[in-house]
C-alpha cells in the first residue's frame, strides 16, 4: 500500500471511529448506518449530484448545502447530519465512501461479526448461500456477515477470504495444480495424483 493510500485509509478509519463512538453513545449506531447506507445508494445512482458533492470546483457552502438538503430530505438522524457538516468544513467528504465502509467494519468488529467473502462462478441461490453462511458460522463459532462476488474465471467450487486467510477451492486452482504436476521433471506418481493413463 502506497504512503498516500495508507494515510486515506488511515483518516477513514479516524473519522469512522469518531462516529460510531457518537453513535453508540447515543444508541443510534444502526440508524446511522442505515443514513449512510442509503446516502451511499443515492450518490452511486446519481453522477450529477456526486458532482456536485466532490468536485473539488464546488465551494464549501454550496457541498454544505447539498449534503444539508440531502440529510432533510432523507429524514436523517441530527448525529449523521452534523458529521457530515463536519467532513465538508474539513474538505473530507471526498473521504466519504471509504469513511462508510470503515464505519460498517467497525460496527462489525465491535458486534462480534466476522466478514465473509466468497467467490463463485456464478451466483449462488438464496439456499445455497444460507448453507454456506451456516456452515462458516459452525466452523468459525461465530455470527458471519456473507460477502458475495461472482467471478466467472475461477470456473466452478469456490474461493473464501476471511481477513488475510483465502481457502481457495476453484476449479480454475486445481487445474492450475494439476498442470504443474504434470510437468516434466515432476513427481507424477499417479497414485499421488490420482489419475490414470486413458
Amino acid at each position: 500500500m502506497s504512503s498516500s493510500s495508507l494515510t486515506s485509509s488511515l483518516i477513514c478509519t479516524r473519522y469512522a471511529g469518531a462516529l460510531v463512538d457518537l453513535a453508540e453513545q447515543g444508541k443510534v449506531v444502526e440508524k446511522v448506518q442505515n443514513d449512510l447506507s442509503v446516502l451511499q445508494d443515492v450518490l452511486e445512482a446519481s453522477e450529477e449530484l456526486s458532482e456536485a458533492i466532490f468536485s473539488p470546483l464546488v465551494n464549501v457552502s454550496e457541498q454544505g448545502g447539498v449534503m444539508e438538503e440531502l440529510a432533510k430530505k432523507g429524514k436523517m438522524q441530527v448525529l449523521t447530519k452534523n458529521f457530515l457538516g463536519v467532513l465538508v468544513q474539513n474538505r473530507r467528504i471526498s473521504a466519504l465512501s471509504g469513511i462508510i465502509t470503515a464505519y460498517e467494519k467497525i460496527v462489525a468488529q465491535r458486534s462480534g461479526l466476522v466478514d465473509v467473502c466468497v467467490q463463485t462462478a456464478e451466483v449462488l441461490s438464496k439456499e445455497r448461500s444460507n448453507t454456506v453462511k451456516e456452515k462458516i458460522e459452525k466452523v468459525l463459532g461465530a455470527t458471519v456477515r456473507l460477502e458475495e462476488k461472482v467471478s466467472p474465471e475461477i470456473m466452478g467450487g469456490m474461493v473464501v477470504t476471511i481477513g488475510s486467510y483465502m481457502i481457495d477451492d476453484s476449479v480454475s486452482r486445481k487445474i492450475e495444480r494439476l498442470g504443474m504436476a504434470l510437468k516434466p521433471g515432476v513427481n507424477q506418481d499417479s497414485s499421488v495424483l490420482n489419475v490414470k493413463e486413458v
